[in-house]
C-alpha cells in the first residue's frame, strides 16, 4: 500500500474494551466507523471462596498494555499509520471495585467483581438500618436497590476487612475507583500525576451517586461510611480526561487524549445508536443487559428494573437516562459448562451440541450462580437444573443453558414493556454471544418478536470510540443523526407458534421459583478458622 493510500483513512480512534472475561483494544475509522484491527486477551477470574469473584487489577492493566501493543503491530502490518490514532475511549465492566495506593500505584487488594456475593451479610447489616428493611429505600436517589451487585457495599466490605486499606485511608494514600478509574489513572501517569476520574455512567452504578444532581451524595457516603476524599472526580462521558503516557516500546500513542468513558452497557447503547427515547438494546456478555433509553427524564420501575444513566456526551450536553434489566449469568453459563463441567472445550461447541438435539427435552437450567438479578433481586437463589430424566444428556443441558439466557431476557423484556407501556416490536442485540445463531433463533422464538443483530457486533467498543472521537478538543466523529453510518443487520424471525413459546416460558417460571430461598447469608462453619 502506498503512503498516499494510507492518508485516505483519515483520523482513527482506539477503544479499550475491558470486560469481565476479556480485554480488547479495537481501532476504528472515525469517518466510516469501520473496524480496522483489534486484539483480545482473556482475563483470569479467581474464586478464592464460594461466591467470591476477584480479578487482579495489575493483570487487567497488563492485558490493556498487551492488547494496545498487539493491535498497533497488526495495524503496522496492514500498513496503517498508527500516528493517525487521535483519541482513545474506555469502556469497562461496571461496579467492579478497586482500591489502590496513590503513592506506589499498587492495588491494595484484588478487584472485587460485580458478580461477587461475599457482601450479602454486609447488605443485611445495612438493611437493618433502613426503615422497614426496604431494599429500594435509596431508589429515587440512585436508581438502584441495595444489593451485593453495586460498588458501595463492596467498598464497605474492603474497609471492614482489609487492614492495608484501612491503614491507607488513615494515611491519605487510598484511591477508590471502578475499572475505568483504575485504567485512566494508570494510563495517564499513575503515581506520577495520573488523573483520578470516572464518568457519570460508571458513577451511577456505585450507589454513592445522586443521579439527579450528578454528584457524589454526602448522605449516601455517610450511610455507607465511605470517606468522600477517596472517590474519583465525576466527569461527562465525552471530554478529554488526560493524555496517554508512554508504555509502548515504540513510544506510539504517547500524548493521545483519553476522551471517552462509558460503562460497557451504556457504551453498547451508544454503539447501537439508541439515541431516541424508547430505543433499546440487549447485550449478551458475561451477563445480559437490556437498556431502554428514556431520554432526559429518569423513569422508575415498578417491575424490578434499574434506573441508570445512559450517557452524557459532553460537559455541556444533557444527561440521558435508561431503564435497565440486568441478568447476572448469560455467557458465564457457557464458561461454566466449559471450565467447571468440562462438557465442552470451547464456547462454539455449545452451539453445536444444542443444534444436534434442537430441544432441551423438558430440562430447565436456572443459572442463579450469583442469586437472581432483575426482575427478582433475590440473593438467596442458587442455580438448578431440573426436569432431568434418564434420557437427558449433555446436548440437552447445553440447549437448556442457551434457553436459560433467552428466558431471562424474556423476563426483563416483559418488565420493560410493562414499565414503558409500549411493547418493543423487535430487539436490537449485540455482544459476544450473538455469534451463536442457535441462541439468536431461540431468542426470537421465546420473545415472539424479531431479533436484529448488527453485522459488526463490537458495539460496546464502538460506543466508547464514538464518545472519544466526538469529544470537545478532538472533534473527529460526528454524532449528528444525519452523519451516523447506516448499519447492516441480520434478522432472526420467530419460527415456533406463540402457544409453545408460552408453555416453555411457564415451565421456566416454575423452575425459577424452585431456585429461590436456597441460601442464607451465613454459611455453616466447616471447622476451619478464617
Amino acid at each position: 500500500m502506498a503512503a498516499s493510500d494510507r492518508m485516505v483513512l483519515g483520523p482513527l480512534v482506539g477503544s479499550i474494551d475491558q470486560g469481565t472475561s476479556s480485554t480488547r483494544f479495537l481501532v476504528f475509522n472515525a469517518k466510516t466507523a469501520e473496524l480496522l484491527s483489534h486484539h483480545q486477551v482473556e482475563i483470569q477470574q479467581k474464586f478464592p471462596k464460594e461466591g467470591w469473584v476477584e480479578q487482579d487489577p495489575k493483570e487487567i492493566l497488563k492485558s490493556v498494555h498487551e492488547c494496545v501493543e498487539r493491535t498497533c503491530e497488526k495495524l503496522q502490518q496492514l500498513n496503517i499509520d498508527i500516528t493517525n490514532i487521535k483519541a482513545i475511549g474506555v469502556s469497562n465492566q461496571r461496579e467492579t471495585t478497586v482500591v489502590w495506593d496513590k503513592t506506589t500505584g499498587e492495588p491494595l487488594y484484588n478487584a472485587i467483581v460485580w458478580l461477587d456475593l461475599r457482601t450479602q451479610s454486609t447488605v443485611e447489616r445495612l438493611l437493618k438500618r433502613i426503615p422497614g428493611k426496604n431494599k429500594t429505600f435509596f431508589k429515587f436517589r440512585t436508581g438502584l436497590p441495595l444489593s451485593t451487585y453495586f460498588s458501595a457495599v463492596k467498598l464497605r466490605w474492603l474497609l471492614d476487612n482489609v487492614e492495608e486499606i484501612k491503614q491507607a485511608i488513615d494515611d491519605g494514600r487510598a484511591m477508590f475507583g471502578t475499572i475505568d478509574s483504575w485504567l485512566i489513572w494508570s494510563l495517564t501517569g499513575g503515581k506520577n500525576g495520573g488523573v483520578h476520574c470516572t464518568d457519570v455512567t460508571n458513577a451511577s452504578r456505585t450507589m454513592l451517586f445522586n443521579i439527579h444532581s450528578l454528584e457524589w451524595d454526602p448522605e449516601l457516603c455517610q450511610f455507607f461510611d465511605i470517606p468522600m476524599e477517596i472517590l474519583p472526580k465525576v466527569r461527562s462521558s465525552s471530554e478529554i480526561y488526560g493524555l496517554m503516557v508512554c508504555f509502548l516500546k515504540s513510544g506510539a500513542l504517547t500524548g493521545v487524549p483519553i476522551s471517552g468513558c462509558l460503562g460497557d452497557q451504556s457504551a453498547a447503547l451508544v454503539g447501537q445508536m439508541c439515541f431516541q427515547d424508547g430505543q433499546a438494546k440487549n447485550t449478551y456478555g458475561t451477563g445480559c443487559f437490556l437498556l431502554c433509553n428514556t431520554g432526559q427524564k429518569s423513569v422508575f420501575s415498578e417491575h424490578g428494573l434499574l434506573t441508570t444513566i445512559a450517557y452524557k456526551l459532553g460537559r455541556d450536553k444533557p444527561v440521558c437516562y435508561a431503564l435497565e434489566g440486568s441478568v447476572a449469568i448469560a455467557g458465564a453459563v457457557v464458561r461454566w459448562l466449559r471450565d467447571n463441567l468440562g462438557i465442552v472445550k470451547s464456547a462454539q461447541e455449545v452451539e453445536k451440541l444444542a443444534a444436534e438435539v434442537g430441544t432441551s427435552y423438558g430440562c430447565y437450567f436456572v443459572p442463579a450462580f450469583s442469586g437472581l438479578y432483575a426482575p427478582y433481586w433475590e440473593p438467596s437463589a442458587r442455580g438448578i437444573i431440573c426436569g432431568l430424566t434418564q434420557f437427558t444428556n449433555k446436548n440437552h443441558i447445553a440447549f437448556a443453558a442457551l434457553e436459560a439466557v433467552c428466558f431471562q431476557t424474556r423476563e426483563i423484556l416483559d418488565a420493560m414493556n410493562k414499565d414503558c407501556g409500549i411493547p418493543l416490536n423487535q430487539l436490537q442485540v449485540d455482544g459476544g454471544m450473538t455469534n451463536n445463531k442457535v441462541l439468536m433463533q431461540l431468542q426470537s422464538d421465546i420473545l415472539c418478536i424479531p431479533v436484529v443483530k448488527p453485522s459488526m457486533p463490537e458495539t460496546t467498543a464502538l460506543g466508547a470510540a464514538m464518545a472519544a472521537g466526538a469529544a470537545e478538543g478532538v472533534g473527529i466523529w460526528s454524532l449528528n443523526p444525519g452523519d451516523l453510518t447506516a448499519v447492516t443487520c441480520e434478522r432472526f424471525e420467530p419460527q415456533i407458534n406463540p402457544e409453545e413459546s408460552e408453555f416453555r416460558y411457564a415451565r421456566w417460571k416454575k423452575a425459577v421459583m424452585k431456585s429461590m430461598g436456597w441460601e442464607t447469608s451465613e454459611p455453616p462453619s466447616n471447622g476451619k478458622s478464617e
